[in-house]
């Protein structure tokens, strides 16, 4: 026979875990999908985007805009897919995203996800709805200053060719930069001048 004594501490038991906050309980269940990264052709697709961007409750804009300025590349959602242009490497899409959790979602006090992003002026603060710490979120202005330099309209460069898109231009990388020039073929080492810079994309003229 089980003492009264045990009953009353089992039944009080089960009613303090009923009472946890569903934060506590959320923290131990929060395990970010691993990319299911495939390659189509001459894209990279992750197929549950959509199942990521869930579990860290952010908007599926603001990561897909941190993966594409990391990865260096362009993409696009499609549904609750997203398809980059060119190869990547599961390893580096699993990199850049928790890159994003440590800097956008886990809480640097309480190392819990469960946070919100606001506002304050132009600043981007993290907020945490478990133990109210707030921090500034520190976006990597100083990565694009570098980048700049890597790649200037105007200025003449060598590249080789690593791939050629839909519409026939051939495509080549410097740092984190894809360059389109027309007229060449995959393979090929070209000189070819800087004509427009948009982000990390740029496009250029074969001169040599």
């Amino acid at each position: 026979m089980v003492p009264e004594s045990l009953l009353d501490y089992e039944s009080l038991l089960d009613r303090a875990k009923k009472k946890l906050p569903h934060t506590l309980e959320s923290h131990d269940r929060f395990q970010v999908p691993d990319p299911d990264v495939m390659i189509e052709g001459k894209t990279t697709v992750i197929r549950n985007f959509g199942d990521i961007v869930d579990t860290l409750r952010r908007e599926p804009e603001h990561l897909l805009g941190f993966l594409l300025r990391e990865l260096g590349t362009a993409g696009t959602m499609e549904g609750r897919r997203v398809v980059f242009k060119g190869k990547v490497a599961t390893s580096q899409v699993a990199d850049r995203i928790k890159n994003y959790v440590d800097e956008y979602v886990l809480c640097s006090e309480c190392n819990r996800p469960d946070t919100k992003i606001a506002k304050d002026g132009r600043v981007l603060i993290l907020v945490c709805e478990t133990c109210g710490a707030h921090r500034p979120v520190h976006v990597k202005k100083q990565m694009k200053v570098e980048e700049a330099k890597e790649i200037e309209a105007g200025q003449t460069y060598d590249f080789m060719i690593e791939d050629v898109g839909k519409k026939g231009d051939g495509i080549a990388r410097k740092g984190n930069f894809i360059i389109y020039i027309p007229g060449t073929a995959k393979g090929s080492q070209v000189k070819a001048r800087i004509e427009k810079v948009s982000g990390t994309v740029a496009f250029g003229v074969r001169v040599s």
